[in-house]
C-alpha cells in the first residue's frame, strides 16, 4: 500500500521508523531482532537505508596503491522483500544519487516493481570521505530533483529507451526530504523551501523530515509550507539522543541545533544510560505535541536499534 493511502485512510497519527541494512556478512537475523520489538506497535512502514559506495587503498609489495570500492551495507532491494514477506508491512527503499548511473537506477527501480514495492524516498545522498563536495556519477544524477523526474517518467511509462513504445508504467508513491531547519548547502531556508516546492511541483507524494529536538522550528516548517502551496503529507523525522557524543556528533552530521534545555539534561547525567532515559523522556513529549499539532505520522530513525524507540512507542501507542 502507498505511504499516501495509508495516511487517508488512518484515524489517528501513525508510526513508522527507518533501519539501517546489515553490514555485509552478518545475518539478516540481526535486523529482524531488532524490528521484532516494534512491530507491536503496529508500524504503517518501515523505510530502508542505501549507503552508498566508500573508496579504500590497498598498498600492493611494489609500493603502487590500488583503489578499491566497497559497500559495507548492500542489499537494500532484497531486504525491503525480505521485511515485506516477514513482517507483512510496507517496506520503502531510499534511492540515492551517489553511485549509480541512470540505468542502474532504472534498473532498480524495476526490480522494485517486480516485486511489489510500491513506495521510494529519493534523496540526494551524502558524497563520500574522499570528496569535498558531491560529485555525481557520468551519466548520473547531481541532484534528487533529477532523480525523481527519472522517477516519475517511468510512473508515465517513460524509460531510457526512448524506443520503448509500450512500456508498462510503474505506480511508485514517492517521498522527499525536508529540512525544518535547511540543508545545510542551502544558503537560506527560503531557498530550500522553493527547491522542495519545486520536487512536490514535479510529483513528489509525501515528504519526510529530517530529524529535529525543537518542535517549535517543525511547526514553522510546516507552516511556510502550506503558505508556499506545499499541500503533501509532511512528516516528522525524530530521533531519540542516547549518548552524550551526540551532543557533537548529530549537529555535526546532521547540521542540526540542539535545544539548551537538552543539552543541559544530558550534560547533567552521570553516564549514557541515564542519558538515554532523558531522550526517551524527551522523545515522549516531542512526540505528543507532534501528535496535538495533527501530523500523520511520527517517523522514528531507528539506527536498527529497538530500545528507545520502543519506550517512546510504548507511550504513545
Amino acid at each position: 500500500m502507498k505511504i499516501t493511502e495509508h495516511i487517508a485512510k488512518a484515524k489517528k497519527t501513525l508510526f513508522s521508523f527507518e533501519i539501517l541494512p546489515p553490514l555485509k556478512g552478518e545475518s539478516i537475523q540481526t535486523l529482524f531482532k531488532a524490528i521484532e520489538p516494534l512491530m507491536e506497535f503496529k508500524p504503517a512502514f518501515i523505510d530502508v537505508t542505501y549507503h552508498r559506495e566508500e573508496y579504500v587503498y590497498k598498498q600492493h609489495p611494489n609500493g603502487l596503491l590500488e583503489k578499491r570500492t566497497i559497500r559495507k551495507r548492500p542489499g537494500t532491494v532484497g531486504i525491503c522483500a525480505a521485511i515485506m514477506n516477514h513482517f507483512k508491512v510496507d517496506a520503502v527503499p531510499h534511492l540515492i544519487c551517489g553511485g549509480f548511473d541512470k540505468e542502474e537506477t532504472e534498473n532498480a527501480l524495476i526490480d522494485l516493481n517486480y516485486l511489489g514495492i510500491d513506495n521510494v524516498l529519493v534523496l540526494r545522498g551524502d558524497s563520500i570521505k574522499s570528496e569535498t563536495s558531491f560529485i555525481p556519477e557520468p551519466n548520473g544524477h547531481a541532484y534528487a530533483s533529477e532523480l525523481l523526474e527519472q522517477v516519475v517518467n517511468m510512473n508515465k511509462g517513460i524509460f531510457l529507451d526512448t524506443e520503448m513504445t509500450k512500456a508498462q508504467p510503474t505506480n511508485f508513491c514517492i517521498g522527499v526530504a525536508g529540512y525544518p531547519e535547511k540543508h545545510f548547502e542551502a544558503p537560506n531556508l527560503q531557498t530550500d523551501l522553493k527547491y522542495l516546492k519545486k520536487k512536490v511541483d514535479m510529483g513528489a507524494d509525501y515528504i519526510v523530515t529530517q530529524m529535529f529536538f525543537d518542535n517549535k522550528k517543525f511547526f514553522e516548517f510546516v507552516r511556510l509550507c502550506r503558505e508556499m502551496g506545499i499541500d503533501v503529507p509532511i512528516i516528522p523525522g525524530l530521533k531519540p539522543i542516547t549518548t552524550k557524543k551526540q551532543l557533537t556528533t548529530l549537529p555535526s552530521i546532521f547540521h542540526i541545533d540542539l535545544p539548551q534545555e537538552l543539552v543541559e539534561a544530558v550534560e547533567a547525567c552521570k553516564d549514557n544510560a541515564q542519558v538515554k532515559q532523558v531522550g526517551i523522556e524527551w522523545g515522549i513529549q516531542q512526540s505528543k505535541e507532534l501528535i496535538e499539532f495533527g501530523v500523520p505520522c511520527l517517523h522514528y530513525y531507528s539506527m536498527s536499534k529497538s530500545d528507545a524507540v520502543q519506550s517512546i512507542a510504548a507511550a504513545l501507542f
